[in-house]
């Protein structure tokens, strides 16, 4: 699924920073200046590792960087994908279709008390999920309801 994505110096020198503290395995790395935070897709099974104990990891990298760190634990399932990329939301379904005119859509059900966690400050968390399901699944659109 990610054989397309390509990566700037600026995000193989993230992703290598990001491994050498945490030990985690990045699969992919996304720099997002507007916002101040960098996104970081981790294997799946390793988001404990990249953490680390009481989020250690991440406040080294944060320092370090000066940005804000997400981590999503990848996988191959898009259901499980999505899932993960709205944690700590609860999701209650995730149904993908096809549209007539061929476009992919998931649209993600989660527990009343989640949706503004789950869409985020001024649609933010909502945005990266779209996002992220276009470059890894194809999926053209994201509604999370």
């Amino acid at each position: 699924m990610t054989s397309g994505i390509k990566l700037t110096g600026t995000e193989m020198r993230y992703i290598a920073l990001f491994e050498s503290i945490t030990g985690a395995n990045v699969k992919d790395c996304i720099i997002n200046e507007g916002q101040g935070r960098v996104i970081f897709v981790v294997k799946g099974g390793e988001i404990g590792v990249a953490i680390g104990k009481g989020g250690r990891n991440i406040h080294t990298l944060e320092r370090m960087t000066g940005k804000k760190h997400e981590i999503i634990e990848y996988s191959e399932d898009p259901v499980q994908f999505i899932k993960n990329a709205l944690k700590p939301a609860f999701v209650r379904e995730v149904r993908i279709t096809e549209r007539l005119d061929g476009k992919t859509m998931a649209v993600v059900t989660v527990n009343p008390r989640d949706k503004g966690v789950a869409i985020g400050k001024n649609g933010r968390n909502a945005e990266r999920l779209r996002f992220l399901a276009k470059r890894y699944f194809q999926i053209q659109n994201v509604s999370i309801t």
